[in-house]
């Protein structure tokens, strides 16, 4: 480590980095397990981070936060490593590529653009623009370009949206409410009628409408369903110190009284909503 004072240098930023993904990639030299890996295996690392940024963020966990953008910053060079190996494309052409992209698209403020127009403008002239942009891909369909490795429920966001520029949608909010309504009933009916394959299509077709309603009510379902979770979790801790406290776990109880004790922690949690001192 010696003769190399770039990665022992504390305060190497970009080049320290690139250079560290490329000594643990050395076909020679290298990690093993960094060298046998390829886009496929490291994808579901990538997305792991991605989650990872937005969980600190949702907990509003600062400390952490620096830490876990470093992570997914290091599966962008892991990937950029690997195409530069195979004469893709280098590190700075990515950078470069999304600096070229975002100067394109904020004309209002790399060009002549005016910058007074709202944010609603501004939406529509970005989609604009992007709509160019698939167009010179021989993207010629509504739906090109969606990325099919996004998770499934912010996918089906997109795919909506991206029906509803073409006038394929419903124009009232009740319209939907009645489809999801239509739906929930035909999958009560299929749990007892059809196979589980029909069965997990029907809750598919759910799943999707409801996706189509969050839209509608202008809410982000990956960041609702996340507050419910964190929501879920905190309650359920709630109920598990109020067991303790009578010298009880969760599988010395039954439902009825966990589901009392869930009433309590609801009762609680709105005390101190009305009463925050």
């Amino acid at each position: 480590m010696a003769e190399d004072p770039l990665i022992l240098n504390p305060n190497g930023g970009m080049p320290r980095l690139l250079e560290i993904m490329r000594r643990l990639r050395d076909p020679d030299t290298g990690c093993p397990w960094d060298i046998e890996q390829d886009f496929s295996t490291i994808a579901p690392y990538t997305i792991e981070e991605a989650y990872e940024v937005a969980d600190a963020i949702e907990r509003e966990a600062w400390d952490e936060l620096k830490g876990e953008l470093g992570d997914l910053l290091f599966q962008s060079v892991f990937h950029a490593q690997m195409a530069s190996e195979r004469g893709l494309f280098t590190f700075d052409e990515i950078a470069d590529t999304m600096s070229d992209k975002m100067v394109a698209r904020h004309p209002h403020v790399f060009g002549e653009e005016s910058r007074e127009k709202s944010a609603e403008q501004q939406t529509r002239d970005w989609e604009t623009v992007k709509a160019a942009e698939r167009a010179g891909k021989a993207q010629s369909g509504a739906l090109d370009g969606v990325a099919l490795g996004l998770p499934a429920l912010l996918r089906a966001v997109k795919l909506q949206k991206r029906a509803a520029r073409v006038g394929f949608d419903w124009p009232d909010i009740s319209q939907v409410v009645d489809k999801l309504i239509e739906e929930a009933g035909e999958l009560a009916e299929a749990r007892d009628t059809l196979t589980q394959v029909e069965v997990e299509e029907e809750f598919g077709d759910m799943l999707f409408v409801v996706a189509n309603l969050a839209r509608h009510l202008n809410i982000e379902p990956e960041a609702a369903l996340r507050a419910t979770n964190a929501k879920f979790v905190r309650r359920f801790e709630g109920v598990e110190a109020k067991l303790a406290a009578k010298g009880k776990r969760p599988e010395d109880s039954d439902l009825a009284e966990m589901d009392a004790l869930w009433d309590e922690v609801k009762l609680d949690e709105k005390a101190v909503k009305s009463n925050p001192e």
